[in-house]
């Protein structure tokens, strides 16, 4: 995959991703405030393909599902240093590839392009050509995010209704109208 690069920091934690008052809001309009208060009008310039680069610790936190918002919003992967363990497992979930990149802030930085391959763990910055590569993702890992998170790949093998695979890969959250009580 490649896209453009958006640079953030160590230790970004998952509050800072999903404001609080966002929580009540659907995912689609959740999604329009992540990282509002580090980089605020930044969901007014992602684009869909883009992916985020970040330091260490990426993620710490809450558990809170940005993977979902971030899917929302289009961007392609996740590069960090390193992450949080449970946002790790909370974007293999929903079918976002997170891949972990040694001293990924020194070779990446803002608007720059890049190329990844997270079957192979190579990566390449396309505006600098500075190569590399890290360790790729397991097998069973790429094949939940192949089959567009953990849910749909469920789906897949008959654990749940076959009727919302299309959904789930969709990162489309159904949502009921009536009083929400």
């Amino acid at each position: 995959m490649s896209g453009r690069v958006w640079v953030f920091g160590d230790s970004i934690d998952t509050d800072a991703m999903y404001p609080a008052f966002a929580m009540k809001m659907d995912v689609p309009e959740a999604a329009r405030h992540v990282f509002h208060q580090l980089r605020p009008g930044w969901t007014d310039q992602v684009r869909p393909g883009d992916i985020v680069v970040a330091g260490r610790n990426f993620g710490v936190g809450s558990s809170r599902p940005v993977a979902t918002l971030f899917r929302t919003l289009g961007v392609a992967a996740l590069l960090a240093e390193d992450f949080n363990s449970l946002f790790f497992r909370n974007a293999v979930n929903a079918g976002l590839p997170a891949l972990t990149v040694p001293g990924a802030r020194t070779v990446f930085r803002d608007g720059e392009e890049v190329t990844v391959d997270i079957a192979t763990g190579e990566y390449r910055n396309d505006t600098t050509t500075t190569t590399g590569r890290t360790t790729p993702l397991p097998p069973l890992i790429l094949e939940i995010l192949a089959s567009g998170g953990v849910l749909a790949r469920l789906a897949e093998q008959g654990y749940l209704p076959i009727e919302l695979l299309e959904v789930l890969r969709s990162g489309a959250v159904p949502v009921e109208s009536g009083s929400g009580a």
